[in-house]
């Protein structure tokens, strides 16, 4: 009989559930409220009607899963697996992780959860070399160990269009406290395990995206032992602007020739914090 482990996440990996059945990953939608309703991100929450209803003024909360959906979620994934390893977003940006911990005691240890500080791309990738490693047949607890340690081999930095939103959610203040009161800045933030915060002052677009390609250079060689593509996943997300996206890439490619960049979407849990038009590069090493 083989040991069967399912790798689990939420949607905060940007995993849409159509790309999580061709993964063969299953993925959690974040819950919204947005007004008095309930919303759930790629179920009854599309991207575009989020960014409608943000840039219509509405008060859009995140807020964790309930526990009994994480339950139910875990529950019918163990009627056909034997493990689980479960990889939510970053414990520093949401509670939903320490609570998964605590529900994960009821089940004997055939639920993993993993507390590695990953957040949109970095966790999608979490989840694809999870997927890597249950191929090697490591066991959940092995994958969970692996994925702790390999948790700062990541680097975020994201360039805001417009301070509003983080100040209307109040939730940044240290990087809204940092970056002053000039809403004509355009802040770049970054992510660096568990928490979001300032990074640099840029004055244009043009020079908040070369601050952030130097930063995640220096990273790659400074840090994870080498900007080559043999090494290095190297993404880009944003909110709401796919083509400023794809002319980031055009230049990311430039400087990095070789690399194979994914672009996604940033999830709407982070987009309802930094607002539209914000660009993001990422990178994680590669698990050798």
């Amino acid at each position: 009989m083989n040991h069967k482990v399912a790798v689990v996440t939420d949607s905060n990996s940007g995993i849409t559930q159509v790309e999580a059945k061709e993964l063969g990953i299953i993925v959690l939608p974040m819950p919204f409220m947005i007004g008095e309703e309930t919303f759930f991100e790629d179920i009854t929450l599309t991207q575009e009607a989020f960014y409608e209803k943000l840039e219509g003024g509405a008060d859009v909360v995140t807020s964790q899963p309930s526990p009994e959906s994480v339950m139910n979620l875990w529950e019918d994934t163990l009627k056909e697996y034997d493990e689980i390893v479960y990889i939510p977003m970053s414990s520093g940006l949401s509670g939903s992780c320490q609570s998964a911990v605590m529900l994960s005691e009821d089940y004997d240890g055939k639920v993993q959860v993993v507390n590695n500080q990953r957040i949109s791309v970095t966790q999608r990738q979490s989840a694809l070399d999870a997927k890597m490693l249950v191929e090697k047949d490591m066991s959940a607890a092995q994958i969970k160990e692996f994925l702790e340690n390999d948790k700062f081999n990541s680097s975020i930095y994201i360039m805001l269009d417009t301070l509003y939103y983080l100040k209307k959610g109040g939730r940044i203040t240290p990087a809204a406290a940092a970056i002053g009161t000039i809403l004509k800045l355009k802040p770049v933030l970054t992510i660096q395990g568990d928490k979001l915060d300032a990074f640099a002052k840029a004055r244009t677009a043009t020079q908040g995206k070369s601050i952030m390609i130097n930063a995640i250079r220096n990273d790659m060689e400074n840090r994870f032992g080498g900007a080559n593509a043999d090494n290095i996943w190297l993404q880009v997300a944003y909110t709401k602007d796919l083509n400023a996206a794809e002319q980031f890439v055009d230049e990311l490619l430039k400087e990095f020739p070789g690399f194979d960049i994914v672009i996604n979407p940033l999830s709407l849990s982070v987009a309802c914090h930094i607002g539209p038009g914000s660009l993001a590069v990422a990178c994680c090493k590669k698990i050798q």
